[in-house]
């Protein structure tokens, strides 16, 4: 269970570093401010994510659970708020696109360990 944890925290952060080579506006100063941030990330959704799902469930439920997008993206805004000049995301639009490619990024590198774990 820790190690798959671990593992999730890397990949995050591989994910992290792909997003911040597509975008200006989206800056990491390194693999270990990746790695910090894919850990702050990843205890935000496991507390304060739930909270932010609750409160919002009628909205997510109308927008059939793209407003799930928007939650990923506060959370972002928040790590990087917390972490300082090591992690800068330059406006909530850019924090929105980063949480879809991040969303679609860890399905796909979490499938490949899953298949290769499975060979």
């Amino acid at each position: 269970m820790f190690i798959r944890w671990i593992l999730s925290i890397i990949l995050n952060a591989v994910a992290l570093i792909v997003v911040a080579q597509l975008f200006d506006s989206f800056h990491l100063e390194g693999f270990g401010s990746a790695v910090l941030a894919s850990f702050i990330l990843s205890i935000l959704n496991i507390i304060i994510k739930p909270i932010l799902i609750l409160l919002t469930l009628p909205i997510t439920v109308l927008t059939l659970g793209l407003f799930l997008f928007v939650i990923n993206a506060i959370t972002l805004m928040i790590t990087q708020a917390l972490m300082g000049s090591s992690f800068v995301i330059e406006g909530f639009g850019t924090a929105l696109i980063a949480a879809v490619i991040l969303a679609i990024l860890n399905l796909l590198l979490n499938s490949l360990i899953k298949d290769s774990v499975k060979s």
